[in-house]
């Protein structure tokens, strides 16, 4: 997969040059390309917003720098455009799992009051929210959702590793333990150090809908 992302902020990316996503990266799937969008930008101090029409406050990225740097990424059927705003669809892993099979993706970073509408009219394709809140700008929205879809590709990681989280089943994933068995006078549940799998299986599930029915009923 391609992953290209239009940003005023590349130095803020490095969750992608770490862990899953470096891995990724050092197995040849994944290949990032980071686009300063202020080398697009007009006049001798590269802006690249202006003052709304219509008034009011704050500043609109242009549609110049934007579409000028998009013409400098590689075109074709495949490429999709994303760009995430509060105003757009929920993401949701199944979001995750369908741009997962995606070749080339693209992310445009919106800060201050956003971005033109005619951007988001003319090029981009997908628009996703991360969650009800507003956050200063586009580049931790384009992160979660890459990490999100990158971890899913195929190879990165063993399918297995994935399957159970929450989510993928229907509701929230069980808790999770760890060595050593007692730590401070709190135990493991005894069930897990039992060897009994079809128990542990059974009490895995009892827990994960339990977690589910008291955070997010709605998943069942």
């Amino acid at each position: 997969m391609r992953i290209d992302v239009i940003t005023l902020f590349p130095e803020v990316f490095g969750p992608l040059h770490s862990s899953i996503p470096a891995r990724a990266q050092d197995k040849g799937l994944l290949e990032l390309h980071l686009h300063w969008l202020r080398e697009f930008g007009a006049g001798p101090h590269h802006q690249v917003d202006d003052t709304p029409f219509g008034g009011g406050p704050g500043m609109v990225m242009t549609c110049g720098p934007i579409f000028d740097c998009l013409d400098t990424i590689p075109d074709s059927p495949e490429r999709l455009v994303i760009y995430p705003t509060p105003q757009g669809k929920p993401f949701l892993q199944q979001d995750a799992i369908e741009l997962a099979s995606q070749s080339h993706l693209v992310f445009i970073c919106g800060h201050y009051e956003g971005v033109d509408q005619r951007v988001r009219d003319t090029l981009v394709d997908r628009e996703y929210s991360i969650g009800d809140y507003v956050l200063s700008s586009g580049e931790l929205s384009s992160m979660v959702i890459a990490d999100a879809v990158i971890r899913l590709i195929p190879g990165v990681i063993k399918p297995e590793s994935y399957q159970q989280d929450s989510f993928f089943k229907k509701g929230l994933d069980h808790p999770h333990y760890t060595k050593p068995a007692d730590f401070r006078g709190l135990q493991v549940p005894e069930v897990l150090l039992s060897g009994h799998h079809k128990n542990i299986e059974k009490w895995r599930e009892e827990r994960a809908i339990e977690t589910t029915r008291k955070v997010r009923p709605d998943l069942l």
